[in-house]
């Protein structure tokens, strides 16, 4: 039996899953950890349940949908387009609120038209709210995880600093670090004088020689999980981030990026502005987003109130290029929150690559939000 009650609007909202054609689905309490630990970024990884079968198998109680009713869609051989609806209870550590809570949500699989399925996707969130929390107004947030991507490449940064910073979106306070240590980089310290010598040589052999050397006569290569050749690119990709500086004018550009902060309506053209002056080519990305907004206006959405925010994201490692919020306007309390998760399918086992969009409602804070004021 759970432990918490279903919220007592629940009618209403598998009534709204039902008018929006989806097909409602369950997946297991208990979950295999691995794609969880792999997929879902630090943020999650940290709050969820762990435990073990008596094979050893890390398995985890369920921390969210997204994840299991894809698995659950590669298992059956389901065809695509599909949408699914879910609802139930999800367990995870939290710094407010109860660690057991329901969610429920819907996950758009298999449509190619990316951005009317994105615009439904947003569409779909503020509608269920909208009824859910009649004469409240909505606030909308947006950001694009593709046109930040599209943003870091263009300034030519090593792939290595492109991943840091690429993983780091979202999360302000480890972006700005990151952006400090891009401004004034620090030499690599504590290694052995030949190993630097051999890096700075740039003698790939002689380096992946001398550290099969060290590892045999330090018995370390028994038990190593690296090969030399392994230890050797990643000695040369450390040493090759902590001496790339990114100039001052590009470091401003960055910055001046992640500082954007408009209404949706005025987005499109402070991006195309923006990449004029900066003499940069954001190309497809930019494109993707001018559509969404053009299908967020067909739609019937006021893009006058929605935000797009430029250093949004959402922590969870999975999104690819939408992501969104929704809160009630002047509350902190994230309400409904989803985005685009187009690789996720790709990395969790299905043979061909599905484009796949979703969002999550947090059930607890609908019904605070609904109590009487």
């Amino acid at each position: 039996m759970p432990l918490i009650n279903m919220p007592d609007f629940a009618g209403e909202l598998l009534d709204e899953f039902a008018a929006r054609r989806t097909t409602r689905v369950d997946t297991p309490v208990i979950q295999p950890a691995e794609p969880f630990l792999d997929m879902a970024g630090e943020d999650l990884r940290r709050r969820i349940f762990l435990t073990e079968n008596e094979r050893g198998t890390s398995l985890c109680l369920r921390p969210e949908f997204t994840i299991p009713v894809c698995l659950r869609h590669i298992e059956t051989a389901t065809g695509t387009p599909k949408r699914y609806a879910y609802l139930g209870e999800v367990f995870r550590q939290r710094r407010e609120g109860a660690h057991e809570f329901y969610q429920a949500g819907i996950e758009d699989l298999g449509d190619t038209g990316i951005a009317s399925a994105d615009g439904r996707a947003i569409g779909d969130a503020y509608a269920v709210l909208a009824r859910l929390l009649p004469g409240r107004t909505l606030s909308v947030t947006l950001g694009d995880q593709a046109v930040f991507e599209a943003v870091v490449k263009a300034l030519g940064l090593p792939a290595g600093w492109q991943k840091r910073l690429i993983q780091a979106f979202g999360n302000s306070a480890q972006l700005d670090q990151l952006l400090k240590k891009l401004a004034t980089p620090h030499p690599v310290e504590g290694l052995d004088p030949m190993v630097t010598a051999l890096l700075a040589s740039g003698d790939d052999r002689a380096l992946i020689a001398h550290i099969d050397d060290t590892m045999q006569a330090t018995g370390y290569s028994t038990n190593a999980s690296r090969t030399p050749a392994e230890i050797a690119t990643r000695l040369k990709e450390k040493l090759e981030l902590a001496e790339t500086r990114l100039d001052g004018a590009a470091l401003l550009l960055l910055r001046e990026f992640l500082s954007l902060e408009l209404p949706l309506s005025e987005a499109s053209a402070a991006l195309a502005g923006f990449a004029d002056a900066a003499g940069l080519k954001l190309g497809a990305a930019v494109s993707r987003f001018d559509e969404r907004v053009a299908a967020l206006a067909n739609a019937g959405l006021d893009l006058g109130r929605i935000t797009y925010r430029a250093a949004f994201g959402r922590p969870l490692d999975y999104y690819t290029g939408l992501v969104f919020e929704i809160a009630v306007e002047g509350s902190a309390a994230v309400l409904a929150g989803g985005g685009r998760f187009d690789r996720l399918l790709t990395l969790l086992g299905a043979k061909d690559r599905i484009p796949a969009v979703g969002f999550s409602l947090w059930l607890d804070r609908i019904e605070q939000e609904r109590a009487p004021q």
